[in-house]
């Protein structure tokens, strides 16, 4: 009997490329490795479920998950995470120096309930005081007019929500009808070097030190799920998988301390390495549930205090109860 064929839908990380090359291979699973940007992935794994395995966005998971939409497992695997205070851009016309200055101004955002918009909304108000409902939000595509929320929710009592279907983030900014704006990606025109568009935290390097000193949290965006169909029928695959997502990590980090040649073209990768684990630790990005545990139970909290979902989640239960564990020897 062959090994089983299992379609995995991931962005092209440096901590999961050993899976998509073939240097880590799941015991008994061949995997089709599908690259595409995570817009896509998530766009059709949750509208259309297309994929046997798939990097998701872990707010619209739990957020999905609350309203009673639970066709995926996941493993706690978590290939993107990063800190947003690089991630909010200002028309200097707007008069916006800090934080606190965006109380009544007209904020863009690519979608409402997408994860990197929680977490900034939960470090405005916990670490500056601003409440979402302090802000005028303005829901736009980044770059092409149209974009929607993957998630059905209802929005929060006292909170404004525009939409704006016809335009983008990127022209609104560059025009001066937003104010500021949130987006992952840097838009075009501050690419392009408008000078009117800048970054909220220019020096955002040093805040998000900062932020990660005075708080622990190194904010999870991305998990990985598994269809809960396949999950029943083969339970042996999520340790598998995960297993196996553990390993081409452990990989990606030895390659990254490799002083002998230079894999990542900058000069002080290993440097950089160093100081990382010292602010950070070893094991600065762990995978596992417990591991990650306030992390997840923070992301949960901004969401409920949000309104983005009403009741708590048995956030142990969302995960394949394999991975909750490990065999010792």
């Amino acid at each position: 009997m062959g090994n089983m064929q299992l379609t995995l839908a991931c962005e092209d990380y440096d901590r999961t490329r050993p899976i998509k090359d073939g240097r880590i291979k799941p015991e008994g699973i061949e995997i089709n490795y599908l690259v595409m940007s995570v817009e896509e992935i998530f766009w059709r794994m949750m509208k259309y479920e297309e994929f046997d395995v798939s990097e998701l966005s872990m707010g619209a998971f739990l957020t999905a998950a609350a309203r009673g939409r639970r066709p995926f497992v996941a493993i706690p695997v978590f290939p993107s995470r990063t800190f947003r205070h690089r991630c909010i851009f200002i028309n200097t016309a707007s008069g916006i120096e800090r934080v606190e200055d965006l109380r009544g101004k007209r904020m863009g955002v690519p979608e409402y309930s997408m994860t990197a918009a929680v977490w900034l909304r939960g470090l405005f108000e916990h670490e500056y005081g601003v409440a979402p409902s302090e802000i005028h939000w303005v829901q736009a595509g980044e770059e092409h007019p149209g974009r929607k929320d993957r998630v059905d929710f209802e929005m929060p009592a006292g909170v404004r929500l525009e939409s704006r279907p016809d335009t983008t983030l990127n022209a609104m900014i560059e025009s001066g009808e937003i104010d500021a704006m949130m987006s992952p990606r840097m838009p075009t025109c501050f690419l392009d070097g408008a000078r009117h568009v800048r970054r909220l935290f220019p020096g955002y390097r040093q805040a998000e030190m900062e932020y990660f000193a005075k708080t622990g949290l190194f904010p999870i965006m991305h998990v990985i799920v598994i269809k809960r169909s396949i999950y029943e029928k083969d339970p042996w695959v999520a340790q598998t998988l995960y297993k196996a997502f553990c390993a081409a990590k452990d990989l990606c980090m030895r390659e990254l301390y490799d002083t002998n040649i230079l894999r990542v073209s900058l000069p002080w990768t290993s440097a950089e390495y160093e100081d990382t684990r010292e602010l950070m630790t070893a094991d600065y990005w762990p995978y596992g549930v417990e591991q990650n545990r306030r992390n997840l139970e923070t992301l949960h909290g901004y969401l409920l205090e949000q309104g983005l979902i009403k009741q708590k989640l048995n956030l142990d239960g969302l995960f394949a109860r394999e991975t909750l564990e490990a065999f010792k020897i």
